[in-house]
């Protein structure tokens, strides 16, 4: 299969064409999972015989954390040897169950202040997007930093969550507000370089649709996190 970097074949016109469609498809699928987590979250939020099951049951809260986990792994690790069929369907149970564990933003947040960050986040992750599909530098030793950053993140994260330090936690939020601005644009432009041309409409197409909705979709969602954290108005 030839891909985006060397052209094979293909005309640059055709390259350009089949690119366009293929991000079409990437976003289209990562809204759809935006609309799948954010209706779950609300949905859960305004009925306490649910919300109470999950946000006060360690072991359903752990265990929804857990499925996460191993739906991102078969996803991102299966990719080759599922369907397409399946590739779709564990992306959107990914977005249930993550709608199932944010529900908790609508009981700490305003709905007023959720849409506005939202917007926001919106806003950013699409002026970043553009940036990363169309810029020519290429970013790959920029998104390698971030990686690091982002391992740093993590575990700086965990820590902080048995300190519990306001401080802390505030700059956390600042440092992931620029660490997933910054992979927003480096992870367009890995999905743009590694497009698979000549295969439109094959289930391979597909299932590369749904890695790079997935990849953006966690990109968006934890800098709409971060930014809630910092700017979020909490209910009284």
């Amino acid at each position: 299969m030839e891909n985006f970097e060397n052209g094979g074949a293909f005309s640059q016109q055709q390259i350009i064409e089949e690119t366009s469609s293929f991000f079409r498809k990437v976003y289209g699928w990562m809204f759809l999972g935006l609309i799948v987590s954010g209706v779950t979250a609300y949905y859960i939020s305004v009925k306490p015989e649910y919300y109470k099951i999950i946000l006060f049951n360690k072991w359903v809260f752990y265990s929804l954390l857990i499925s996460h986990f191993f739906l991102v792994v078969s996803l991102v690790g299966f990719i080759e040897k599922i369907s397409a069929g399946l590739a779709v369907f564990l992306f959107f149970l990914y977005c249930f169950f993550t709608g199932l564990t944010f529900s908790v933003i609508f009981l700490v947040y305003t709905v007023e202040s959720i849409e506005k960050i939202f917007f926001i986040s919106a806003l950013m992750f699409g002026i970043t997007s553009i940036y990363g599909y169309f810029t020519k530098t290429d970013l790959t030793h920029f998104g390698q930093v971030l990686i690091m950053g982002l391992i740093g993140l993590v575990t700086a994260s965990l820590v902080n969550f048995f300190m519990r330090s306001q401080k802390t936690d505030y700059i956390l939020s600042w440092a992931g507000v620029i660490i997933f601005t910054g992979l927003t644009a480096y992870d367009t432009q890995k999905i743009r370089n590694a497009n698979i041309i000549g295969n439109e409409g094959t289930p391979e197409d597909l299932k590369e649709s749904i890695i790079g909705a997935l990849t953006l979709y966690l990109d968006f969602v934890n800098l709409f996190l971060k930014l809630l954290r910092l700017f979020g108005k909490k209910r009284r």
